[in-house]
């Protein structure tokens, strides 16, 4: 049996290094791992925007990450050999993000993205990992790493974007589309996190 575990968080929250981690600690071969949703897209200016004007916008970027969702599931078909599967990010970040900008401006798509899942290939996590850090270690991380000063309006840190796509997970009304959401600390030093997350993956992904 395939296991299939998703890393959830905010931006900045520590899933590509939790991921980078693995890739260096797990067994090639029996692990096919796949990056963000945004990576997945050659043209910066066709990323779909983090804050969408309208239900309509909000539906088209879902669209668009969709088909990249069913991109994974082709490529997860011609590699049968894999036992376990890493995603940053599923399909779970794009009903959060709508169940947020539902929440902030009415939008009203998280249904409607909820149904059309029923019509599209997709990657269901057995297992996701949501790191949980808070708004201040999020701010740090992001001036560490210089990019304070292009964005100053990151919508992505938002305190009520924060919140409400963090309620998705950690408090949520309806329930994810991961089998399992596990809540992992990611304030701490990432070096004990990383220590935490492989115990994990190790365990779910035992024969």
């Amino acid at each position: 049996m395939t296991t299939v575990v998703a890393f959830e968080g905010p931006s900045y929250g520590g899933k590509t290094t939790m991921i980078s981690h693995l890739r260096q600690v797990l067994v090639p071969g029996h692990v096919l791992f796949f990056d963000c949703y945004v990576r997945s897209i050659p043209r910066r200016a066709d990323i779909p925007p983090a804050l969408t004007r309208s239900a309509a916008g909000q539906l088209q970027a879902f669209e668009t990450f969709m088909r990249i969702e069913g991109d994974r599931v082709a490529t997860t078909a011609r590699q049968p050999g894999a036992r376990l599967i890493v995603l940053d990010r599923s399909v779970d970040t794009l009903l959060a993000h709508a169940h947020a900008l539902d929440a902030m401006f009415g939008y009203g798509t998280l249904p409607q993205a909820r149904r059309r899942l029923d019509r599209l290939a997709y990657l269901r996590p057995h297992h996701t990992l949501y790191l949980d850090t808070c708004p201040e270690s999020l701010a740090l991380r992001r001036k560490e790493a210089g990019h304070t000063a292009v964005e100053p309006d990151y919508f992505l840190h938002d305190p009520r974007f924060l919140h409400h796509a963090r309620t998705y997970f950690c408090d949520p009304v309806s329930p994810a589309i991961a089998a399992e959401v596990t809540v992992v600390p990611g304030d701490g030093p990432r070096e004990d996190t990383a220590r935490a997350v492989e115990s994990l993956v190790r365990h779910w992904a035992r024969p």
